[in-house]
């Protein structure tokens, strides 16, 4: 008689079934929309109306709206750098203390941190998206190097051609 065995057999993964929640929810495209404005996720959310952790948990789940939540935060990285760059150049007017006018100030901290934050991100997403082949990357690099190679040569050859030309004049007679 086999000895029963009260150990329990490991589960295996059910295959995977389309069903209706894999459907596209209402608030998706609110929510992607306001990401894209904000870079902020908690933010992106209460503007759809959803909570943070589904979200989060459809981003888990589903590898179209993880692209699609890449793509905005790659665009609000870029309104965002576009923000600062604004404000970099003419700063910001803010109402002064016991002033009549505003005083205007630089201070971009704020925005220096979420830039550095998203900054990698958004380059691994800019890279994926303009995916270039191999034989372009190639192509472009010996065209740069056929370029450098005409430059060197061309200045060579002035180089040769300027002491040819010293080499040639003769040698001042002595008035004597």
């Amino acid at each position: 008689m086999a000895q029963r065995s009260n150990a329990r057999k490991p589960r295996t993964a059910a295959p995977l079934r389309r069903t209706k929640s894999d459907a596209r929810p209402r608030w998706v495209d609110a929510f992607l929309a306001a990401l894209a404005d904000t870079s902020n996720v908690a933010a992106a959310a209460r503007a759809a109306s959803v909570d943070v952790s589904t979200a989060y948990s459809r981003r888990r789940l589903n590898h179209e709206f993880n692209r699609e939540w890449q793509v905005a935060l790659c665009e609000g990285y870029d309104n965002l750098e576009m923000e600062l760059l604004c404000r970099l150049r003419t700063g910001e007017v803010k109402p002064a203390t016991g002033a009549k006018k505003g005083v205007r100030t630089f201070d971009n901290a704020t925005a220096l941190r979420l830039l550095a934050a998203h900054r990698e991100m958004a380059t691994r997403e800019r890279a994926q998206r303009s995916h270039t082949g191999a034989e372009k990357i190639r192509a472009a690099i010996d065209r740069k190097v056929d370029e450098l190679r005409r430059r060197v040569m061309e200045a060579k050859a002035q180089r040769d051609a300027a002491t040819m030309t010293v080499a040639i004049l003769p040698k001042p007679q002595d008035p004597a």
